[in-house]
């Protein structure tokens, strides 16, 4: 068996430079509210805010709650005379009630009636319905059974705001009328006279001519955009003119509005 030796190497990873790493320490998160924590733990604890006292004295068996212990209680009223007591505070009170040995004022008379004051007046019920087999009342004021509503001294008469209504309603319509009326009259129609209708046709066919005689002197070849549109703008005045001249023509008579 045949041994190989193998020398030792050096490795080259060692001959790198080594970098000095610089250790950064990043803060950590801190609350804004700290400082306002902080300072309420300083305060002054207060015991027993949330589950009361660790021991608490039970109330004995015998003193258990009764009913009405709690209720408000009045004191023991005394009668304390106010004339006596405080006879300067009102001069309009009235004297005390006389003792027994007092003799009571004879022969005074009034006018009051005390059988017709004095007597209890009884109050009548109401008259009701029943309008269910169970028994259900309703009075009978409120049903609708009762002729309530045409005993008024308004039932069948128009109501107050519908006259004021249909016032207005008719006034308006006068109005608007009136304002029809005037504006037909201030647009009544105007019949032309035959010598009107001549100096109008006259005048049509001297400007139809002046027209023609321009579109007559115009070139022969139309190259540009201006000469183009002039030709149609002469061609749709000429049209114009013979569509009225035709209508002038036709019709002997012819109306026109005033305005």
């Amino acid at each position: 068996v045949s041994t190989t030796f193998y020398p030792k190497r050096r490795s080259n990873l060692r001959n790198l430079p080594v970098n000095d790493f610089a250790f950064c320490t990043v803060h950590r998160y801190v609350s804004k509210f700290r400082p306002a924590v902080v300072q309420e733990e300083k305060l002054p604890k207060r015991p027993m805010r949330t589950m009361g006292p660790a021991k608490v004295e039970t109330p004995s068996p015998e003193n258990f709650l009764k009913k009405h212990s709690k209720d408000p209680k009045l004191s023991d009223s005394k009668f304390i005379s106010k004339q006596n007591t405080y006879p300067d505070l009102d001069p309009n009170l009235k004297p005390p009630v006389p003792t027994r040995t007092e003799i009571p004022p004879m022969g005074i008379q009034t006018k009051r009636d005390f059988t017709k004051t004095c007597t209890f007046v009884t109050s009548k019920p109401k008259p009701i319905s029943v309008d269910t087999y169970k028994g259900h009342k309703e009075v009978l004021e409120n049903s609708g059974l009762v002729p309530k509503y045409i005993k008024k001294t308004d039932f069948g008469k128009v109501p107050t705001y519908l006259q004021k209504h249909n016032t207005e309603k008719k006034k308006a319509q006068e109005e608007y009328d009136n304002y029809v009326k005037e504006q037909r009259e201030k647009q009544a129609m105007k019949q032309l006279s035959e010598e009107e209708r001549r100096d109008i046709l006259e005048g049509l066919k001297k400007n139809w001519d002046r027209i023609h005689h321009e579109y007559q002197g115009l070139s022969l070849v139309i190259d540009t955009w201006c000469k183009r549109a002039h030709k149609e703008r002469l061609e749709a005045d000429m049209k114009r003119l013979e569509k009225e001249m035709e209508t002038f023509e036709r019709f002997k008579v012819i109306y026109i509005a005033d305005n």
